[in-house]
């Protein structure tokens, strides 16, 4: 086991990834010499050269085009975009492409691409570096959508990524990168895709949610403790394919919901979480399910951003205030 930040984890995942399999490369803008633009792949290109550490020209579209072509093939490529809201440029060979080339070949050919992408708020931001795009992908047949919120489970759940043989959108909450550090252990694990961890066991009140949102609802649910509110903590970390079935068995034992993450509110992942309880467990519910949850705005600049993503005195308020319903 090894102290370790994501930034870390992740890089040691690409690693002993592409030591087991000779078929996975790593490709991106600067994931070569410089090592990423956040340092992530650093040291990879003297390890394994740069026919499989490759820096590419700045053209999302023509990345991800190119890496669907190499995984059809039956490469591995990792896919980096320096930032989620540069993905856009190469939604439509996502959305047309890799995620059809399964149902496109009636399962002749798989697409096994993973694109990271570091995601969310981080303080002071450009337009376009602190975006949560995740709906868009999670709306996408096809597609499989990941979220890390700790160094260990980014190690596990990358290298499940990279061994499944459809694609995955690997969201990477940039501000979770060094924000503290773990223990790691130093050989290859993995975890499942599509299954959901009950972080904390309550009995008064189910919180759910994903990615750097995770650490602000733990710190909410030291206070809600004090409070005498004894919560039942998930962390998604798969947001496609979701665990319906963690998600029910807790709200039919609580009889409460909040859902929080800072995606904006309409479509987010929190309505169809919203959804799921209300078809699958309406008679167990206590109170209506609330969404903690960005504003339907674009994230905004330095003064007003930290009015736009949720706090942990936002959680604890809204959370209270539900319980007296």
């Amino acid at each position: 086991m090894s102290q370790m930040n994501m930034v870390q984890s992740i890089n040691q995942a690409l690693a002993q990834e592409m030591e087991r399999d000779q078929n996975v490369l790593v490709l991106g803008e600067d994931v070569g010499v410089d090592g990423g633009v956040f340092r992530v792949t650093e040291g990879l290109l003297q390890k394994f050269g740069e026919e499989r550490v490759i820096d590419t020209p700045l053209s999302e579209s023509g990345i991800v085009g190119t890496s669907i072509g190499m995984a059809v093939y039956g490469l591995k490529p990792v896919v980096e975009i320096q930032f989620s809201g540069f993905i856009y440029s190469a939604f439509e060979q996502l959305i047309s492409h890799a995620s059809r080339i399964r149902n496109r070949s009636r399962g002749r050919f798989t697409c096994p691409l993973v694109v990271r992408t570091p995601c969310s708020w981080v303080s002071r931001g450009l337009e376009h570096h602190e975006e949560s795009t995740e709906a868009l992908f999670i709306h996408t047949p096809g597609l499989k959508v990941v979220m890390p919120s700790n160094p260990y489970d980014a190690k596990g759940l990358l290298i499940s990524s990279i061994r499944d043989p459809d694609p995955v959108i690997f969201f990477e909450p940039l501000r979770l990168y060094r924000a503290f550090k773990q223990e790691v252990p130093d050989e290859i694990y993995t975890i499942p895709i599509g299954e959901a961890n009950v972080v904390k066991e309550g009995t008064d009140i189910t919180l759910i949610s994903y990615g750097a949102m995770m650490s602000s609802v733990l710190e909410a649910d030291e206070i809600l403790k004090g409070n005498n509110i004894n919560s039942e903590v998930i962390n998604l970390r798969t947001l496609s394919p979701l665990d319906k079935d963690t998600i029910l068995k807790s709200v039919k034992k609580t009889g409460k919901c909040v859902v929080v993450h800072e995606a904006p509110l309409t479509c987010g992942l929190g309505a169809e979480i919203s959804a799921i309880i209300n078809e699958k467990a309406l008679l167990n519910l206590e109170a209506p399910v609330i969404r903690i949850t960005g504003f339907d705005t674009v994230v905004p600049l330095a003064k007003l951003e930290n009015n736009y993503i949720p706090d942990v005195r936002r959680i604890v308020t809204e959370t209270k205030n539900l319980m007296k319903f």
